[in-house]
């Protein structure tokens, strides 16, 4: 089995769309790879929490640009104050095995993004937690993701989502982004993501 190191926030749209693209491209190969998504904490990369309304423009240009199949109940309102307790529950269930990681990592990013669901409500996080069979959070999972904060710097990380295969790094391989006059102009980088794949996914 291949394991596939990412590094990213839970709130980072491009991920989203990163994580599922390469969740897609496995279904399809029967690649036998898993993700073990590291959290990289934009509120303490960048000393604040992430604005709503900001990333909730950069949903909408990923929908009408590159991605129409995905942000379908994501809302404004329901926008997490924080994702530390959701990072710190995705690293509860990495302890308990890199599938129950994987499962509740990508359920957290559907649960927002999918579903309109406020991940940083206690409630949402036991609900998401009992459905994978994973304890909840404990000091030790919160300690674990300033720890894995401070791995990404030490590796390299530029940004969410960030993904490490056996030769090397890629940075947000499934977009190209750029910000024209103040707006994003996003694509789907095809080139870059089937470099990305290749080395993914080599045997």
């Amino acid at each position: 089995m291949t394991i596939i190191d990412v590094y990213a926030d839970i709130w980072c749209p491009f991920t989203h769309v990163g994580l599922t693209r390469l969740v897609e491209q496995r279904e399809r190969l029967g690649a036998d790879v898993q993700l073990r998504v590291n959290a990289w904490p934009l509120e303490l990369v960048n000393g604040d929490p992430m604005d709503a309304a900001f990333i909730g423009e950069e949903v909408d240009d990923l929908k009408e640009q590159a991605s129409p199949d995905l942000f379908a109940g994501f809302r404004v309102d329901s926008f997490p104050s924080s994702t530390l307790p959701a990072l710190a529950l995705a690293e509860s269930a990495y302890r308990v095995g890199m599938t129950e990681g994987e499962a509740v990592s990508l359920a957290l990013r559907d649960a927002l993004f999918e579903k309109g669901r406020d991940i940083s409500d206690p409630a949402v996080l036991h609900e998401i937690a009992s459905a994978a069979g994973v304890p909840a959070a404990t000091p030790e999972n919160e300690a674990a993701v300033e720890a894995s904060w401070e791995t990404g710097k030490a590796r390299g990380v530029v940004g969410s989502p960030h993904f490490f295969t056996d030769t090397g790094g890629f940075f947000c391989p499934a977009l190209d982004i750029k910000r024209v006059d103040g707006h994003l102009v996003i694509k789907a980088d095809v080139k870059a993501f089937e470099e990305f794949v290749a080395n993914a996914f080599a045997a």
